[in-house]
């Protein structure tokens, strides 16, 4: 099973990162990353340049409107993520709780499902039939 760990971070995780030295998070980051690595674990992972580099693409007018990050209102922001191979839902939520964040963290867990899973009601669609032309995903 593939499960997504989704870094949400608020305005209180970023002040309280910036009180501790870069190089602290940098490597309990990295001792993380390797444990996942070393358990064989670990698909996948990104951290994301900041929202003020960002863009919103909103679908709710007629046309696309494309807004310009810093976003609005925005309580939580999607830092990074994990890709994680495990075993069962029990081990994602084992790996999850390990990951070295603090207060004003959160990490949205959530299960990628198989293609033949995903669209399983679809398999004579073409486009579901190329998408299982793509490398595989799992």
């Amino acid at each position: 099973m593939k499960y997504m760990l989704i870094m949400r971070d608020s305005q209180e995780a970023f002040e309280a990162s910036q009180e501790v030295d870069f190089e602290e998070i940098i490597n309990a980051m990295g001792a993380y990353n390797e444990a996942l690595m070393k358990a064989g674990v670990l698909a996948g992972a990104e951290g994301l340049a900041p929202a003020t580099e960002g863009f919103v693409v909103d679908f709710a007018g007629e046309k696309p409107i494309v807004t310009d990050g810093p976003y609005g209102e925005t309580h939580e922001l999607f830092n990074g993520f994990w890709i994680l191979e495990v075993s069962s839902k029990e081990e994602a939520v084992e790996w999850a709780s390990r990951a070295p964040l603090g207060p004003g963290s959160k990490l949205e867990v959530r299960r990628i499902p198989s293609q033949e899973e995903a669209f399983a009601d679809f398999a004579d669609n073409e486009y579901v039939k190329k998408a299982a032309e793509l490398p595989d995903r799992h």
